[in-house]
């Protein structure tokens, strides 16, 4: 029988999915059911849920389900990578579930996953496992998207000054700073050939949307060893602003002053230092970054 860990976000997502202790009875009473049986934690602060995610594959668990948004994804699938990098040759690599517990929750609609979470943890030890790849930027992997400028910004706004979740709150963060957000000079090296641009966002997708079903990357794929590159330049306020519907309708890559490519490595150089966000949590970098492809380095089952 697979050996199964469910980690658990208690805070992720609107609150009427359920605390923490009512989640984890949810997943007692599904793999029951299933006939299942697991290692079943709640996170109790940010990062918790990588280190409890190491401790489930360091014990040999072969599927580690992670039930939160894509930031705590995010965690567990981190630290499945860095398992499987520090594992011996020939050793099983453990496999991500998911089960979507945030508000945008990109990766989970990406693939389709159903959101009531029964019907998710069946799915994750019912499916065939499968490798996708992961995205790198500054050092930090990501499994969605990742982003340099006006989206890095809306996501510190969102997690650190609004204290609501939801689709309204980043609409509001976002058309405020479009208000205030200057695009900024980068210095681009993309697999070898070197560009200027003024951008309002540098985005980085892994798959196709950043959640709620806003598709940076209509064209992303999980499994093709690419990232696929996105800059968004600046078309003026009223301009920006027409081009939000297109953002939620799969057509961005159609709209002026959108430049989209495949890429494997690149590296953004600026002047200043950057902001910049993987899978939706902000982080502080320096005035040069570098981003690469990791080929099917995620086992996943979904």
């Amino acid at each position: 029988m697979t050996s199964i860990s469910v980690i658990i976000n208690p805070v992720s997502g609107p609150i009427r999915r359920g605390s923490g202790a009512e989640r984890a009875a949810l997943a007692t009473r599904t793999l029951g059911r299933l006939g299942a049986k697991a290692d079943i934690r709640v996170t109790e602060r940010a990062g918790h849920a990588h280190e409890l995610a190491m401790e489930a594959a360091a014990a040999g668990a072969e599927l580690v389900i992670a039930w939160g948004g894509d930031g705590t994804i995010n965690e567990v699938g981190r630290a499945l990578v860095q398992r499987a990098d520090e594992a011996a040759p020939g050793q099983p690599r453990p496999a991500l579930g998911i089960i979507p517990g945030g508000s945008g929750n990109g990766l989970a609609r990406e693939l389709r996953i159903p959101f009531d979470p029964a019907q998710a943890i069946e799915r994750a030890i019912r499916a065939t496992g499968r490798q996708v790849d992961a995205g790198e930027l500054g050092d930090r992997l990501f499994f969605n998207v990742a982003g340099i400028g006006l989206d890095a910004h809306v996501a510190a706004l969102v997690s650190t000054r609004i204290n609501h979740r939801g689709l309204l709150p980043y609409l509001k963060a976002s058309a405020g700073d479009l208000l205030r957000y200057a695009p900024v000079d980068y210095t681009v090296t993309a697999d070898g050939h070197t560009s200027q641009v003024s951008a309002l966002v540098i985005a980085l997708a892994n798959s196709k949307q950043y959640g709620f079903g806003a598709e940076i990357a209509p064209g992303a794929s999980l499994e093709d060893g690419l990232l696929d590159l996105v800059i968004v330049e600046d078309r003026t306020l009223a301009g920006n602003l027409a081009r939000i519907p297109s953002l939620f309708l799969g057509r961005l890559h159609q709209q002026r002053g959108i430049k989209a490519s495949r890429v494997r490595k690149l590296t953004i150089r600026s002047r200043e230092v950057m902001l910049f966000h993987v899978d939706g949590e902000a982080v502080q970098g320096s005035d040069t970054l570098t981003a690469r492809v990791h080929p099917g380095a995620l086992r996943l089952r979904a």
